[in-house]
């Protein structure tokens, strides 16, 4: 019985122990509890700040990469640009040099045009005028030749009619070599002599007497006057002309 009682005794003794302890200790395991579980938000709320931050680093480093491809897209702009300005620097001073070299070019047409104004000549008339003017120096190298050749001839003639007045008797007619043949390949009718394509080649002399035939009719009668090394010239004897002599006649001894 006693040891019942002391059983009892000792049971509840240790209910009031384990009572006491429990009052004691509740407070303590609240808190536990509930630092614990603080703990356990704060966490996390601090993995989903961690997250957040995560997410907007991410966002961050994006922007950063499309800022920097901006960036070079603007540089590689910029060049661009920059070599279009040259380019285009580069071209308007070709244009201005050319319109400097055009309104050169027209300040001097217009003097030039300024200047045909005060000759009273139209731009439109050059042509003619050029022409008239390349026929006038052709007629005046022609009569020039002519000049030097009726000089020349004058010159025989007087050196001819000396001979003719000289005593000693050289105004004899020389004898051509038989068979001579020949053409006319100039005539000049204002002085009455032509030009034949034999000279000294076919030994001619001077004062020999030539035939003018023409389709087997006789022409006329030349005179030789002067003998070169291919040709000759010759005068036409006024009292045997029986027709105009032409080029293309022929002669013969």
């Amino acid at each position: 019985m006693l040891l019942r009682i002391c059983l009892i005794v000792a049971i509840l003794g240790g209910g009031a122990v384990v009572a006491v302890n429990y009052v004691m200790v509740k407070p303590a395991i609240e808190a536990a509890v509930t630092a614990r579980d603080n703990e356990k938000q704060q966490k996390a709320t601090a993995q989903k700040e961690l997250a957040s931050t995560k997410k907007d680093r991410d966002a961050a480093k994006a922007s950063l990469n499309t800022a920097n491809n901006n960036l070079t897209q603007a540089n590689t702009d910029l060049t661009a640009a920059r070599n279009a300005v040259q380019t285009l620097a580069a071209k308007y001073a070709d244009s201005t040099n050319k319109l400097a070299d055009a309104q050169g070019q027209r300040d001097r047409f217009q003097a030039d045009l300024a200047k045909w104004a005060q000759t009273g000549i139209r731009p439109e008339d050059v042509p003619v005028l050029k022409s008239n003017l390349d026929k006038a120096t052709k007629a005046v190298a022609g009569v020039q030749q002519e000049n030097r050749f009726v000089s020349s001839l004058l010159e025989d003639a007087t050196n001819e009619l000396r001979r003719l007045k000289a005593p000693n008797g050289d105004n004899l007619i020389p004898d051509l070599p038989p068979g001579l043949k020949g053409q006319v390949v100039a005539v000049d009718p204002k002085y009455s002599f032509v030009i034949l394509n034999m000279g000294e080649d076919k030994k001619l002399q001077v004062n020999g007497i030539m035939l003018v035939a023409r389709d087997g009719r006789l022409i006329a009668k030349v005179q030789i006057a002067r003998v070169d090394k291919t040709q000759s010239v010759a005068n036409i004897l006024p009292a045997w002309r029986r027709s105009d002599v032409v080029e293309g006649d022929e002669v013969i001894d």
